[in-house]
């Protein structure tokens, strides 16, 4: 369980908040154009539970219930994400208006990323055109929300996006291409640079990515393990940190994307204003062992040059996913000692665990030990400057359906209702106390 001891205090000006996403969130999917989400859920055994976002906390409805329960939390911020089906739709971002100004009026800032893995029906992340229309989109969005929103993130995890959704096909849009799977990855990162133009000439001087990333530790010192475990922190991290960060690809990975990737990476590295990392666990990594992996209760197969091993010794969540706070320390000191001064200012932008019940005890030793891992490396002089909870609500949790609870408010999927659960009071007493 979480200690007694007070957590250490964060620098003044440091920011503190909750994340959700459009998708799993909103419901009212009358109301917005269908996402590859929409079609991959209506395909009979892709959610495990056979459930849809078509409800889902109906948010979309009952914003302002949810914005007064993070006024009452004391949050500093709020990270959403902007649907862009919905932007598509008529007077689809006069909801995201409200949404904002309902934020501005409870005295929480407004933090939307522009894409969180709903794309539009009809586009597609293997063609390149897919990123001037992300740009034309987030145009829009600026244009509607800048005067009132002053922090952007652009693009959430798509490591996830291109690993499960179209390398493996256990997301939408449900695509099992493997390493064809690469171009899905160059496309995003371009749309990014895209992105951060378009809101720079809409004034926006505060623009961030939402990157996961995790320490990948070697099963054992042998160079087999090793080797491998090299080769799957390339995937996951370098090939979505590097040409952001240092304007180029990994060694080998250039030459396997599309088009002009010389002059692409020029718009990919275009400067942001800090870097977001959603961290959830480290990954022991070991040489192939010829077998189908069972990833966190993904089917990995067995022709890829690695293997997912368990971290022994340590707690798991609901979910399966292992306990290891230090490895956030390890993940963001490592960050630093790779890029140096390349590296602007991290913001933690997710970071959270899956468990039931109402006295989650369990949650808030995660999240207990995870602030002070990460304190532990703002001590060691990472500059991070900021720590969003994965997630307010319990929501549709993907391919997972409503099997899992992240939130730190409980939703009956019956009634809607929202109860918070001890965790939000326990991070309610912590933010009162930074303050």
């Amino acid at each position: 369980m979480a200690t007694t001891n007070p957590i250490p205090q964060f620098p003044a000006g440091f920011l503190w908040g909750v994340s959700t996403s459009a998708h799993q969130i909103e419901g009212a999917a009358e109301m917005r154009e269908p996402s590859v989400w929409d079609a991959f859920t209506a395909e009979p055994g892709r959610v495990k539970d056979g459930s849809t976002a078509a409800v889902a906390c109906d948010h979309y409805h009952r914003y302002r219930e949810d914005v007064a329960l993070l006024a009452d939390l004391g949050v500093d911020a709020y990270r959403f994400s902007i649907s862009w089906p919905r932007v598509r739709s008529p007077k689809g971002l006069d909801f995201y208006d409200r949404l904002v100004d309902e934020l501005c009026a409870a005295g929480v800032r407004p933090v939307p990323t522009l894409f969180h893995w709903d794309l539009p029906v009809g586009l597609d992340w293997l063609e390149r055109d897919t990123a001037a229309r992300f740009a034309e989109y987030v145009a829009e969005v600026a244009e509607k929300l800048g005067d009132r929103v002053g922090k952007w993130i652009t693009l959430n995890e798509p490591a996830e996006h291109t690993l499960l959704g179209h390398a493996l096909g256990v997301h939408a849009p449900g695509k099992q291409l493997l390493f064809d799977a690469l171009p899905v990855a160059h496309h995003q990162l371009l749309a990014h640079g895209l992105a951060v133009r378009a809101l720079r000439a809409a004034g926006a001087t505060d623009i961030g990515i939402a990157n996961s990333h995790g320490p990948t530790w070697p099963a054992s010192e042998q160079s087999a393990d090793v080797e491998a475990a090299d080769f799957y922190d390339v995937l996951l991290n370098r090939l979505f940190a590097d040409p952001l960060l240092l304007g180029e690809y990994p060694s080998g990975l250039g030459d396997l994307m599309p088009g002009d990737v010389a002059s692409d990476l020029k718009v990919i590295a275009e400067p942001v204003d800090w870097y977001g990392i959603n961290y959830y666990a480290p990954t022991r990594v070991g040489a192939p062992e010829g077998t189908e992996i069972d990833f966190g209760g993904i089917r990995m197969p067995a022709e890829l040059p690695f293997s997912v091993r368990e971290i022994e010794g340590v707690p798991v969540t609901d979910f399966g996913w292992p306990v290891v706070p230090e490895g956030l320390t390890d993940l963001l000191t490592g960050f630093r000692d790779r890029y140096g001064e390349r590296l602007p200012p991290v913001v933690i932008t997710e970071n959270g665990c899956s468990y039931e019940g109402l006295d989650d005890q369990e949650r808030i030793a995660y999240l207990d030990g995870h602030v002070r891992a990460l304190h532990a490396a703002l001590t060691a002089g990472v500059d991070v400057r900021g720590y969003f909870v994965w997630s307010l609500l319990d929501n549709f949790e993907w391919a997972e359906g409503y099997a899992r609870r992240f939130g730190l408010v409980h939703v009956d999927y019956e009634t809607l209702e929202r109860t918070p659960k001890a965790s939000y009071a326990w991070y309610r007493d912590v933010l009162r106390a930074q303050r």
